[in-house]
């Protein structure tokens, strides 16, 4: 147990499961080096956090209530809950409603002596900030993106390219940035461009929490120095007030070198250990999987289910839609070489399954650095937020994977991507030599990926200097 003079970290993630895990795997990290840890949820998530926690003695959760409001369905607190993403802004606006009973929290450990040396909250609750000055505690914003990511969607936003653009095709210009790759403005996110209307209350919400972003005291990166290939120093220029970009990650491998390294989690369903193992072919499966919050028509799983039979590389395909069924026969043609799962999977524990050559993935920054870390290529394909500078990243400035051919094609409702081009983009990655040479580059990204989380290395040494820093603020 931590000794009651260890030092005190509160963090605070926001309710998406992309968005809490890295902070549950800082909050282990923190933990190892004797740190007490205070996560803050409320109570349908803190069932799920105290699970994924339960070994770590130093670290303990408080809930608050999820607040009930018109226009979210009752008992929603959590992202994965929501019907659609167009409750989103609901949600958004209901956690701001969490700020009294937050404050509650600070004010009894300032009660019992036991603030915090910092808060670290999600980029989403920005009204953290302004409570985290009334108690005299650092907040530290954790966007859940790269530094290279989040950097070219700071200056879009302060030197806006795309107004001057003649065609969204045109590679753009971002003052200060040096990126390894052209950019378009059709390959920015979506929502930076879109965005306009100063009335919109939708745009009204992200000015606020990117400007409590740019007055906090420093940002937590689940990234390694190593990765950001000179991007951390312009980034850190758009923070006047000379808040640090603290590169930790990858988060999840702390603990791996904690010596806490389980086998394949006996929750994964049996099939899918079962097909993982009878591989006789090192690196012979690819893995499909697009991630929690982005929906795929009917008509495009087809696509993606047709195009990886064609393929003829052995696979296994986690789905999340409840309407989809396999086109005629499928299942039955794929007896043994590929599977379809629709359950929860451990995706960590999946990568570093010896079966597993390549990873068709939407780019989540999550499912990045976890490729990345276990020496995976990516076919990127980007879907929503900013994955398509991810998948960028992955393709063209680290050369650790390969990007999809989307279709201009009008094959139908919601195809956005053709099962030729699924075909032709697996073989490439799991056998072409663009593939063989991605492969290299992302086993030798790995093997740099553990150095950086063990001792002397650059995110190691980056948290026990955050630690220093934060205890020095305190006069602890």
């Amino acid at each position: 147990m931590a000794s009651p003079q260890a030092p005190h970290v509160v963090i605070f993630p926001f309710m998406a499961q992309g968005h809490t895990l890295p902070l549950l795997d800082l909050s282990k990290a923190l933990s190892h080096r004797k740190i007490k840890v205070t996560i803050i949820t409320t109570p349908a998530n803190a069932k799920l956090i105290g699970k994924d926690t339960e070994n770590h003695p130093n670290i303990g959760l408080v809930e608050i209530p999820f607040p009930i409001i018109h226009g979210l369905p009752h008992g929603t607190e959590n992202t994965s809950q929501l019907p659609s993403m167009e409750f989103l802004f609901p949600f958004l606006m209901a956690t701001k409603q969490l700020q009294k009973p937050f404050e509650q929290v600070l004010q009894g450990m300032r009660v019992s002596k036991s603030l915090p040396i910092c808060v670290i909250s999600d980029f989403f609750l920005g009204w953290t900030l302004s409570s985290c000055q009334a108690f005299g505690v650092p907040r530290l914003v954790f966007h859940g993106m790269c530094v290279l990511s989040m950097a070219i969607c700071k200056s879009v936003c302060v030197h806006m390219p795309h107004t001057k653009a003649k065609s969204v095709l045109d590679p753009i210009d971002l003052p200060g940035l040096e990126l390894p790759f052209d950019l378009s403005v059709s390959e920015l996110p979506a929502q930076l461009i879109q965005a306009t209307d100063q009335n919109d209350p939708f745009f009204q919400f992200m000015s606020d929490v990117g400007q409590a972003d740019c007055n906090s005291w420093g940002v937590v990166v689940n990234s390694f120095e190593e990765l950001e290939s000179g991007t951390v120093s312009p980034f850190e220029t758009f923070y006047e007030n000379g808040a640090r970009a603290w590169c930790l990650g990858p988060l999840f491998l702390h603990d791996k070198v904690e010596g806490i390294n389980k086998p394949i989690s006996q929750k994964q369903p049996n099939k899918l250990i079962q097909f993982l193992n009878d591989q006789v072919t090192l690196g012979s499966v690819l893995y499909v999987s697009f991630g929690t919050q982005a929906d795929l028509s009917d008509a495009q799983l087809d696509q993606v289910g047709l195009g990886l039979e064609e393929a003829l590389v052995p696979f296994l395909l986690v789905v999340r839609s409840t309407t989809w069924s396999p086109p005629n026969g499928l299942e039955e043609r794929l007896e043994g070489k590929g599977l379809i799962v629709r359950e929860w999977v451990d995706q960590q524990q999946i990568l570093s399954h010896r079966a597993i050559g390549g990873f068709f993935s939407h780019c989540g920054w999550n499912s990045v650095i976890e490729s990345i870390s276990a020496g995976v290529p990516i076919l990127a394909w980007p879907m929503i937020a900013e994955q398509s500078l991810n998948a960028k990243l992955v393709a063209e400035g680290l050369g650790a994977g390969l990007g999809i051919r989307k279709t201009h094609d009008n094959l139908g409702s919601g195809i956005e991507v053709s099962r030729q081009a699924i075909c032709e983009g697996v073989r490439e990655l799991m056998e072409g030599e663009k593939g063989r040479d991605a492969r290299e580059r992302a086993q030798a990204l790995g093997r740099v990926a553990w150095r950086a989380v063990q001792e002397g290395g650059s995110s190691h040494e980056a948290l026990n200097k955050l630690i220093d820093q934060l205890c020095a603020i305190s006069g602890q």
